[in-house]
């Protein structure tokens, strides 16, 4: 093979920067690791090494000297204790042996440290490739092609937890090579969020495409390799197809179950269905429950979850920005029952969420809104630095500007997180999670009286309670008028809804007050209030007169 010609070398330097971590080649024997590694180094300016050479060098023999007197587990623990060592040093273009990549604990150090190319190439291309060579062990214990054929089935599932796949077959090693350098150059790692709880911890992947590579990062997490994906009808023909594929390659074996989509399958009839269903396929309790979906799905999968068996394991995909900012975090699960929302449920919380911004490229501006109005939230109970960010890109936000959208629920989540962590099942006796529930007595009870029938999504309910909150809170004497303010121009200006005039019904106040007094949150008979001393700073009361709350619905609009 003709080397690299030197303009071409300058040329790519130019156009594609140096990676700043080093770059783990994985594949079988014979996929081009060493000569594409060496030619990448070259272009990169970085150093090359053989993981191979390395533990031929540490161990003074060679491996199929190591493979003759100690064995394939022998050789794999050396190997796996090189590179971590070359992993943790300078970056370097690193070759890896074709068996490498299985080890768990390797893949998790590579995804830690580094990136991670799969160089893919056919059974014929890479018989062709090593045919004649000779230091293959694993090749000369019988048929090339049935030894080659049997490895490809096994590795290539895992191969696919790599961070890029590149295929090859007969392209010139420069065209390889450049293959390579743009996937790199595109690559970006998923922005993480931790959420850390006394028993149990996961994190939050925020990144582009997420879906298309699900089962690169569900696959290291499952005790079972099979899931069944809980998703609704519309959701399905949007993105089902990519994630099933990303199963498919990693040999995640996949049912799924689709509902209906919208409000009205956050009902017993559904929950019903859809257990008698999920047992009937004869899961085991390794069995994953995937939801794909917005926050119905999310709600009802995780229902589900948290009873079949005694509890299943629960990962969460949201497609929607109201689901990725708000229900998927924080493992509240459930149905809604004839007297009211989220009455019926349990807390679940999943194994991992995956936060696809490009997914929400499919909204219409109207779930977006629904979703802004949580991040809104956010801000207003206890982070003034987030309501002021909303102030400055939520009509980037709402325009569904990806870069926008991603820093948007990067914020949102942290801020739902750390929340979360110091009080999970809002047991609190002071505020704590329960200050999440910001406008949300007054848009459950809004959502209630319109049977949640799709006249309003639930962010949008939440945009009309937030006020509602901030302007009762305003008349109680906590806030000052200028929040209230303030608050209401910045969601006028997005063409938000804030008051009962959005609606073409006429509400009861008194009816209103009847859905509040069936709310989960009630104690002693007293319902209870979010209240706020102004933006960012959110309490909890139970001393609200009932009759100014009534006053107040009037006074917005409401029927006495």
């Amino acid at each position: 093979m003709s080397p690299l010609p030197p303009s071409l070398s300058a040329d790519w330097a130019v156009t594609h920067p140096t990676p700043t971590s080093t770059v783990v080649l994985v594949g079988m024997m014979g996929a081009g690791k060493t000569t594409v590694g060496r030619r990448l180094a070259q272009v990169y300016g970085l150093p090359f090494v053989d993981a191979d050479a390395e533990i031929e060098r540490a161990a003074g023999c060679t491996i199929p000297e190591i493979f003759s007197r100690h064995g394939e587990a022998y050789f794999r623990a050396g190997e796996r204790r090189v590179i971590q060592r070359l992993i943790k040093g300078p970056p370097c273009i690193l070759a890896t042996g074709g068996g490498a990549w299985m080890d768990a604990q390797t893949r998790q150090l590579v995804r830690k440290h580094a990136v991670s190319v799969w160089l893919r190439a056919p059974v014929h291309v890479l018989l062709r490739r090593v045919h004649g060579r000779g230091g293959r062990p694993l090749l000369a214990q019988g048929s090339p092609e049935d030894i080659m054929t049997r490895l490809v089935g096994v590795r290539y599932p895992v191969y696919a937890e790599a961070d890029i796949i590149i295929d090859c077959g007969d392209e010139t090693v420069e065209q390889g090579v450049q293959r390579v350098c743009e996937s790199l150059s595109e690559h970006t790692h998923p922005q993480k969020v931790p959420v850390t709880l006394a028993q149990h911890s996961y994190e939050v992947l925020i990144g582009s495409d997420l879906i298309s590579r699900a089962g690169a990062w569900i696959a290291p997490l499952l005790r079972q390799k099979r899931v069944v994906v809980i998703t609704d009808d519309a959701v399905s023909a949007l993105h089902l197809p990519r994630l099933l594929a990303s199963f498919e390659e990693t040999a995640i074996q996949t049912d799924v179950i689709s509902v209906v989509g919208g409000e009205e399958s956050k009902s017993l009839t559904t929950y019903g269905e859809v257990m008698t269903r999920l047992l009937s396929l004869g899961i085991e309790r390794g069995t994953t429950i995937v939801a794909l979906g917005g926050g119905v799905v999310g709600d009802l999968a995780g229902f589900v979850a948290a009873t079949a068996l005694r509890g299943l394991p629960f990962i969460q995909i949201p497609t929607t920005l109201l689901a990725q900012v708000d229900s998927s975090v924080g493992g509240k699960t459930g149905i809604n029952s004839p007297s009211g929302k989220n009455l019926i449920g349990a807390f679940h919380q999943p194994v991992i969420v995956l936060a696809d911004n490009s997914a929400l490229a499919t909204l219409p501006r109207r779930q977006r809104v629904a979703g802004y109005a949580e991040i809104v939230k956010s801000g207003l109970i206890a982070d003034p630095d987030l309501f002021a960010w909303c102030e400055n890109n939520g009509g980037n936000v709402l325009d569904g500007d990806p870069t926008a959208l991603a820093e948007a629920v990067r914020r949102a989540c942290a801020f739902k997180a750390a929340v979360v962590a110091a009080d999970e099942k809002e047991q609190a006796k002071q505020n704590g999670r329960a200050l999440l529930n910001l406008g949300h007595t007054f848009g459950h009870a809004i959502e209630a009286e319109l049977g949640y029938d799709g006249r309003i999504l639930h962010g949008e309910a939440v945009s009309i309670g937030i006020h509602l909150a901030m302007a009762l809170s305003v008349k109680l004497g906590h806030a000052p008028a200028e929040d209230l303010a303030r608050l209401d121009r910045h969601l006028r200006s997005l063409e938000m809804p804030t008051s009962f005039d959005w609606f073409e019904e006429s509400f009861s106040s008194q009816t209103l007050l009847d859905h509040m007094t069936r709310d989960k949150k009630m104690q002693n008979g007293r319902i209870s209030f979010v209240l706020l001393h102004g933006i960012g700073k959110a309490f909890t009361s139970r001393d609200v007169p009932m009759e100014t709350v009534r006053n107040l619905l009037i006074n917005e609009g409401c029927r006495p």
